[in-house]
C-alpha cells in the first residue's frame, strides 16, 4: 500500500480516518444493548447459562472500552491495522457470548454483521475480505459447536435443524451482502467527494488566475507609459548612432527588449482583469475565451452565434464568471481532444433561454457509458478501433464532472449524447456524428442588462 501524495486523498487509506473516540461510544452503545438482553433473558424469560463465563467476556468488553476511553485522546485516529484488530476483537468477544448463550439460534447473533458492515465502510477491502472470511469461519464454527441455552427446569431450547441452517445461511449472505454493499456506499461516496474537490480546486485556480490577470491588467497599464518613453529614446539612439553600429545595435537591443516587456505583459493580462467592465461580455466573446486555448491545436473550432425563435436579433450580454469559463472551456477541450478535425460550437437564444451545443466530429460516446457521462471516474472514450485519441492520457471522467459541476452551479441544464449527421451538404458544412453536449441556462440566471449601470472598479492594495 503506497502512501498518498500531499494533499491527494486515496480510498486505500480510510481506515486512517476512523476515530477511535468514535468506535469506542458505537462499542459502549453495543455492549450496553448486549447486557439488557442478557439480563432480560436471564430474569425475565428464566433462560439459564453460565453467568460466570458470560461476565468474564463482558467485563473483557467493558475493559478494552474503558481502556480506549482513559489510555488514548480524543483526537487519535486508527491506522489500518489498528482499525482491523478492534472490528475482529468485537467480533471475537460477540461469538464469545453467542457461543455460551445458544450459539446460532440467539437472535442476537445478527449483531456480527455491524462489525463488517462498518469495516466496509472504514477499511480496504482487502481487510474487509478478510475479516469478512474470519467472520463466516466463526459463526461455522459455533453453529457446530455451542453451549445451549436451558429453561429453570433444565430443558433444553432446541430449534429443529433447518431453522438453524436458515440461521446460518442468513447471517452468512448477510456477512457478504453488507460488506459488498457498504463498500461500494463508501467508495463512491469517496469518489464523488475527491472529485467535488477537484472542481472546488478548478474553480479557485481559475478565480486566482482571474485575480491575477487584474494585477497583470494594472500593471501593464501603469507601465505603458514608463516602457513607451524607454522606446522612444532608444530609438532615437539608433538614429543618432548609425554611425557607431557597436552602439547602435545596443540601441536597437534595447528598443527590442521594450516592446517584448510590453507583449509580455499584454498576453498575461489576457487571462482575466478584475474590471467590472469585463465582467460581462456577449455570448461570443466569452465563447472565443473559452475556446481560445484549444483554436491552435490543430483542429478547426468555428463558433456558430444566432437567435433562436423568438430571441432578439442583438446576441444577449452574459456574465463572465469563471465557473462559466473553466466549466466550458473543459467542454471544448473534450471536443477538440476527441474530434478529427472540426469541432463546432453552436448558441442559441430565445426570450427565455440560452442554449450551447458543443459536437465535434470524433467516434462519440461509448453507448454503454452514454448514461454515466458526468459522473467521476469513469473510463475514458475511445475509437471504434481501441485506440486513444489522446495518447497517453489516462481519462476518468472527472473534466467532465468538473465542467458538468461548474455550469450546473451557474444555473445551467447539461445533457450528453451522440449527435446525428449535420450539415456535410452543398455549403460545405463539417458533417458532425460524435460527441454532442447541450448546456441550457434560463436566461435571467446568466444574462445582464447591458444598459445597467456598473459598479465602480475597486483601487488596487498599495
Amino acid at each position: 500500500m503506497t502512501t498518498p501524495a500531499f494533499g491527494e486523498i486515496s480510498q486505500d487509506h480510510r481506515g486512517d480516518w476512523v476515530r477511535l473516540r468514535t468506535m469506542t461510544y458505537v462499542r459502549v452503545l453495543a455492549l450496553s444493548g448486549q447486557v439488557a438482553a442478557l439480563l432480560v433473558a436471564h430474569f425475565h424469560f428464566g433462560l439459564r447459562f453460565d453467568v460466570a463465563l458470560v461476565g468474564l467476556v463482558v467485563a473483557a468488553a467493558a475493559l478494552s472500552v474503558l481502556s480506549s476511553l482513559l489510555l488514548f485522546p480524543q483526537t487519535k485516529r486508527l491506522s489500518e491495522a489498528e482499525a482491523f484488530l478492534t472490528f475482529l476483537f468485537d467480533i471475537a468477544l460477540l461469538v464469545c457470548l453467542l457461543y455460551l448463550t445458544g450459539g446460532i439460534t440467539n437472535p442476537f447473533s445478527l449483531l456480527i454483521l455491524a462489525p463488517v458492515a462498518v469495516s466496509a465502510m472504514a477499511l480496504s477491502p482487502r481487510s474487509t475480505l478478510i475479516l469478512s472470511l474470519l467472520a463466516i469461519a466463526l459463526v461455522t464454527l459455533i453453529a457446530f459447536s455451542y453451549q445451549p441455552l436451558r429453561f429453570a427446569d433444565g430443558s433444553v431450547l432446541t430449534v429443529p435443524p433447518l431453522f438453524a441452517f436458515g440461521f446460518w445461511a442468513a447471517i452468512v449472505i448477510g456477512i457478504l451482502f453488507q460488506a459488498f454493499y457498504a463498500h461500494r456506499v463508501a467508495a463512491e461516496g469517496t469518489s464523488l467527494a475527491n472529485a467535488l474537490l477537484a472542481a472546488q480546486m478548478a474553480l479557485s485556480r481559475e478565480q486566482k488566475l482571474t485575480d491575477l490577470g487584474g494585477v497583470v491588467a494594472a500593471a501593464a497599464h501603469e507601465l505603458g507609459t514608463p516602457l513607451a518613453t524607454i522606446k522612444l529614446i532608444a530609438s532615437e539612439l539608433t538614429e543618432e548612432l548609425r554611425d557607431r553600429p557597436d552602439l547602435a545595435e545596443d540601441a536597437r537591443t534595447l528598443c527590442e527588449q521594450a516592446d517584448r516587456c510590453r507583449d509580455i505583459l499584454r498576453s498575461m493580462g489576457r487571462a482575466g482583469k478584475d474590471d467590472t467592465h469585463l465582467r460581462r461580455a456577449p455570448v461570443e466573446a466569452v465563447l472565443h475565451e473559452a475556446a481560445e486555448p484549444h483554436l491552435s491545436r490543430g483542429k478547426t473550432v468555428a463558433l456558430r452565434i444566432a437567435p433562436g425563435p423568438g430571441g432578439a436579433a442583438e446576441q444577449p450580454v452574459i456574465l463572465r464568471r469563471p465557473e462559466i469559463i473553466h466549466g466550458l472551456r473543459n467542454l471544448i477541450q473534450n471536443a477538440v481532444d476527441f474530434a478529427r478535425d472540426d469541432v463546432v460550437v453552436q448558441a442559441r437564444w430565445t426570450d427565455t433561454h440560452l442554449s450551447l451545443r458543443i459536437c465535434d466530429d470524433g467516434p462519440g460516446f461509448p453507448p454503454q457509458i452514454l448514461g454515466y457521462i458526468g459522473e467521476p471516474f469513469i473510463r475514458r472514450r475511445r475509437d471504434p478501433a481501441g485506440t486513444p485519441r489522446r495518447p497517453g492520457y489516462e481519462g476518468m471522467g472527472l473534466g467532465l464532472f468538473i465542467a458538468k459541476t461548474l455550469l450546473e452551479r451557474s444555473g445551467a441544464m447539461l445533457d450528453f449524447s451522440n449527435a446525428p449527421a449535420q450539415g456535410g451538404g452543398a455549403d460545405g458544412q463539417p458533417v458532425l456524428t460524435g460527441a454532442q453536449i447541450t448546456v441550457v441556462w434560463p436566461l435571467d440566471r446568466i444574462a445582464v442588462d447591458p444598459a445597467a449601470a456598473l459598479e465602480e472598479n475597486r483601487p488596487l492594495p498599495a
